[in-house]
């Protein structure tokens, strides 16, 4: 007999769903193909997985998407005169299995013979983290060995980890933890390491506390964090786009998909057609045949980013101008079991914020912050100006974090998290101040503008600002159901992926989220005889929660 929830069922019955479930998964045919939506993370990984695992051919794999470069958040772009960019960068830990895994049949981009995981994980092992600067206030470095917990802290975290994600509908960080937790040492190295903010989600927020126990020991210097060699782009992307193109795989750029037609019956979903918007401003429409699949990416993270210049300030854009929020809000009208993307999407206000790259001609500021933190670059992570109204933090990548990046040349990444406070040296607010100005408010923050400033007057720096309207959407407190299931009950032909598809346990805004939802689309929807790669667990491992405990009690 076996047991599921409140029913019982014996060994007959079990087989007959059993038999109804297998149905579900497509019948694989030399017809069988297969459309995805959007070009980040987890649609390459989609397509790796659909021709490893699932059997489908290369070429019978079309990818869509609206841009004119694939990769979505992990993205990387620019040269050294005009300035490089990178809108943010996704931090790795060696546990991310789906990840690694995938990444470990992928040939890296400098060498055919290493994979992308091998080289990652022997760059790490040179370039260990360990912030000796983490935190910073008046320009001088604060001790993250205590992390300033009260006892009420301890226990609201604690109650916290051991409650059921079911009573956190909706709620807020700030519902749970008192005022004075916000100002702790501990706060701060959570806010500016993973982008929370006092109205995120508790729910996330309990998600990583559970799925990241093991990195709590390190918290304060950024122990376990992983990198990759470059930016992610071209460490990560470019590799997969290599492989994908290698095994036929199509590539349809500068495609918009705005609709997406269904037909529900009682116990089935079926996406019946595809309909697109080309560069040229003329339409099309892909009718799905019965062997054809759709993956869809509904919402993104980095959709409707735009860039500011040296002299201006970014242009924050509006929900109406991203192609992948419109059409889920689109197809969600048309089932509840599709999600709804207004939790996420509708208060860019509460979502957004600013990142900026610099690029120098020069190591003054490079050599200064070595000295000053003890960090040579790519050792050193964020560095989080805690008395910044911006709350302003900075990472230096190990040099070069571009393949054609001259040795002479330096670049570094900052973000700040509360875009729309006045600085507190440049009287404007971070969405209104150009590059230049937002490296003032910085010079001012690190106590360099004296060695900085000559340069800067060179002309030998640039700084692109960004605006990232929906950048923290996927912590906007939430509710069951708000996020779809990756295959939804019923679907026969379709498929959610991304950091907007639902992964019990599983923590959003992490590049494994997006491959955990690339595998659980493919099995979820064809025969392939595996299993999705289980979720680390180290919060049932006894040794882990005794050190983050006494982490958390210094």
């Amino acid at each position: 007999m076996l047991k599921i929830g409140l029913f019982i069922i014996n060994d007959k019955n079990l087989a007959i769903i059993l038999l109804i479930c297998d149905e579900v998964k497509r019948k694989l045919s030399k017809d069988t193909t297969v459309y995805l939506v959007g070009s980040g993370i987890a649609t390459l990984a989609s397509a790796y997985y659909l021709i490893n695992d699932a059997g489908v051919s290369g070429k019978n794999i079309h990818i869509l998407e609206q841009d004119s470069v694939i990769g979505g958040a992990c993205d990387g772009s620019g040269n050294a005169e005009q300035g490089y960019v990178i809108r943010g960068g996704r931090m790795h830990e060696a546990h991310y299995v789906c990840y690694w895994d995938m990444l470990s049949h992928i040939p890296s981009y400098d060498d055919l013979n290493v994979s992308v995981k091998d080289e990652s994980f022997a760059f790490n092992q040179r370039y260990v983290s360990n912030a000796k600067a983490r935190l910073l206030k008046n320009g001088e470095k604060i001790d993250t060995t205590r992390l300033e917990l009260s006892l009420r802290d301890k226990i609201d975290l604690l109650q916290l980890i051991l409650t059921t994600e079911h009573g956190l509908a909706n709620m807020k960080i700030e519902d749970w933890f008192s005022a004075a937790f916000f100002s702790t040492v501990f706060w701060y190295l959570w806010t500016s390491m993973f982008a929370f903010q006092r109205w995120s989600s508790l729910a996330e927020m309990r998600r990583y506390l559970r799925r990241f126990i093991h990195l709590v020991e390190g918290l304060g210097h950024l122990g376990g964090i992983m990198r990759t060699r470059y930016n992610q782009y071209h460490s990560v992307i470019v590799p997969l786009q290599r492989y994908l193109q290698k095994n036929g795989v199509q590539f349809q750029m500068q495609t918009q998909v705005v609709d997406i037609d269904f037909e529900f019956h009682a116990d089935k979903k079926t996406a019946t057609a595809l309909h697109l918007l080309h560069f040229n401003g003329l339409s099309s429409k892909v009718v799905l045949g019965v062997n054809d699949v759709v993956f869809i990416t509904n919402g993104s993270i980095t959709d409707s980013t735009s860039q500011g210049t040296w002299t201006t300030a970014p242009v924050l854009k509006e929900k109406s101008s991203s192609a992948s929020w419109m059409l889920w809000q689109c197809i969600a009208s048309k089932n509840k079991a599709f999600g709804n993307p207004g939790v996420f999407s509708d208060h860019i206000e509460l979502q957004k914020w600013y990142s900026f790259t610099v690029t120098l001609k020069d190591t003054t500021f490079h050599d200064h912050m070595h000295a000053f933190s003890g960090n040579i670059d790519g050792t050193g992570g964020l560095v989080t100006m805690i008395d910044s109204n911006w709350l302003l933090s900075i990472v230096i990548a190990r040099q070069p974090h571009f393949p054609d990046q001259p040795e002479s040349v330096k670049i570094f990444w900052g973000y700040g998290l509360y875009p729309e406070r006045k600085g507190n040296y440049v009287q404007k607010t971070m969405s209104a101040c150009s590059g230049a100005e937002i490296l003032q408010e910085l010079w001012h923050h690190l106590k360099v503008l004296e060695i900085m400033q000559p340069i800067t007057d060179s002309g030998k720096i640039r700084c692109i600002p960004t605006a990232m309207p929906f950048i923290d959407s996927a912590f906007m407190p939430r509710s069951a159901g708000d996020r779809p299931d990756v295959v939804p009950a019923g679907a026969s032909n379709f498929a959610f992926i991304g950091q907007f598809a639902e992964l019990p346990e599983e923590c959003a805004f992490t590049v494994e989220y997006s491959v955990r939802s690339a595998q659980t689309a493919v099995y979820g929807l064809f025969a392939t005889n595996k299993t999705v790669l289980p979720i680390y667990d180290s919060i049932h491992r006894p040794s882990v929660l005794i050190k983050a405990m006494q982490v958390i009690n210094r």
